[in-house]
């Protein structure tokens, strides 16, 4: 008798558990979470065209878009909102990783993982805002950071090998980002069913179109990465930022730049689409 009621009681408490972490109040902060997301990307696109035209000497990265948002005159209250979003995405994340996503394959143990992966870099970003809020001292750029993380990691044994196989994977990464943006993946994650044709039409090829963007910045940064962990040069591995300028230096110049980062700008604005219509049970 002892031990079924012990056992009642370890379904009871995660049953508990699986409504705290679908609970309306843990959606509403995911759904801040997505539309901080999408401002923080919307920025950094626009820094980017920028810099294409010679326009900009911010940096086009999570730094760089902390440092204008500061600069505004609602830029402290700014800093805190997205704060508060990236939290409750990282929150968010967290209970995917511990009782799985919506939609299909998501109870899958790549899924968890791939959430569980998602909250720790939506929590380093909190912990850099945090800083950059509260006075303590903005972070490195995300090009100092790589290079940092890059360096420390050919210190060690074997280190040639796991940055080169970082490099292989943020690759892959990319590549399946922007696969799955252009197979329209992304479309089984929102409930679209009460919108409109034509706001179904707009988030689809916002979807797409920023996807497909991300995921080429995502893997461009990986062959650096990877190129820096063969030649064992730490300063060939790029951020963000150094990525995004890479792409003004090649032979179609600032355009593939402008390109790309328009491309970046409309995936802010599909985060903030997720922001409403993200599936959050």
């Amino acid at each position: 008798m002892t031990t079924r009621t012990a056992r009642g009681r370890g379904r009871s408490a995660r049953y508990a558990a699986r409504r705290a972490a679908r609970s309306r109040s843990l959606g509403l902060l995911a759904r801040a979470g997505f539309a901080a997301r999408g401002a923080l990307y919307v920025i950094i696109g626009c820094i980017a065209i920028g810099i294409a035209f010679g326009h900009s000497d911010h940096q086009a990265d999570s730094t760089g878009a902390m440092r204008l948002v500061a600069a505004t005159p609602a830029g402290q209250v700014a800093l805190w909102l997205l704060v508060a979003g990236f939290i409750g995405l990282a929150l968010w994340r967290l209970s995917e990783a511990a009782y799985g996503a919506t939609g299909p394959g998501g109870q899958e143990a790549g899924t968890r993982l791939a959430a569980l992966a998602k909250a720790v870099i939506y929590g380093f970003l909190t912990f850099s805002i945090l800083k950059y809020a509260l006075g303590v001292g903005a972070p490195a750029s995300s090009n100092q950071q790589s290079a940092d993380l890059t360096a420390a990691a050919l210190h060690h044994p074997g280190g040639r090998v796991v940055v080169v196989a970082a490099g292989i994977g943020l690759i892959a990464g990319g590549a399946y980002i922007a696969y799955q943006a252009w197979r329209k993946r992304f479309l089984q994650q929102l409930n679209l069913a009460g919108a409109s044709v034509t706001a179904r039409r707009v988030v689809t090829r916002l979807g797409q179109a920023g996807g497909i963007a991300r995921g080429v910045v995502f893997a461009a940064a990986g062959v650096f990465l990877a190129v820096a962990g063969v030649k064992a040069r730490p300063g060939q591995a790029k951020g963000i930022d150094a990525t995004l300028r890479a792409f003004a230096a090649t032979p179609l110049g600032p355009w593939l730049l402008v390109v790309v980062a328009a491309g970046l700008v409309t995936f802010g604005l599909f985060s903030c689409c997720e922001a409403r219509w993200h599936k959050m049970s």
